[in-house]
């Protein structure tokens, strides 16, 4: 199984599977990374790399105390792309996994990122928070919403 720790001592569990150019997925609330085996096997399987990780206290990563927040979930994912030195990534985000992409964007950059996929995505995340504003401003100038179709296997469908 891979981990990573990040900066507060909380463990990050994320799959890693197949070659090619890098998809990043990052899962909706409350699941965890497992939820998106149909698209990992389907994209690994046509030649790409697919990371999915399990969002701090999700999964098998580490329940934590503090950092349950759109902030430390978007600097959990840094930590992950940071960690394997990823460039040129394709995000996937549904729900709360679009809202972390888009945090992501807003607090880390586009410096590695390629494009991004936010399919229903929680554009403020929760609560008043400062960011909120500046993170949707920013995902807006280099991503548009996106609703994705249903199928009667997944929630998002294969790209």
């Amino acid at each position: 199984m891979s981990r990573i720790e990040v900066k507060d001592g909380t463990t990050i569990y994320y799959k890693d599977w197949g070659n090619g150019p890098v998809v990043m997925f990052s899962h909706g609330w409350p699941l965890n990374s497992d939820a998106w085996d149909g698209q990992l096997h389907f994209l690994a399987e046509n030649g790409f790399r697919v990371i999915a990780h399990d969002r701090r206290g999700h999964g098998r990563s580490g329940q934590a105390w503090s950092a349950n927040d759109m902030n430390g979930y978007a600097d959990d994912l840094a930590a992950v792309i940071e960690t394997l030195d990823f460039k040129g990534v394709t995000f996937v985000g549904h729900s709360t996994g679009g809202g972390e992409v888009a945090r992501y964007i807003g607090r880390h950059g586009t410096k590695r990122v390629a494009a991004a996929v936010l399919g229903r995505w929680i554009s403020s995340g929760y609560g008043a928070c400062k960011a909120a504003s500046r993170t949707s401003s920013i995902a807006s100038k280099h991503f548009r919403r996106l609703t994705l179709p249903r199928t009667s296997r997944n929630s998002i469908c294969p790209l």
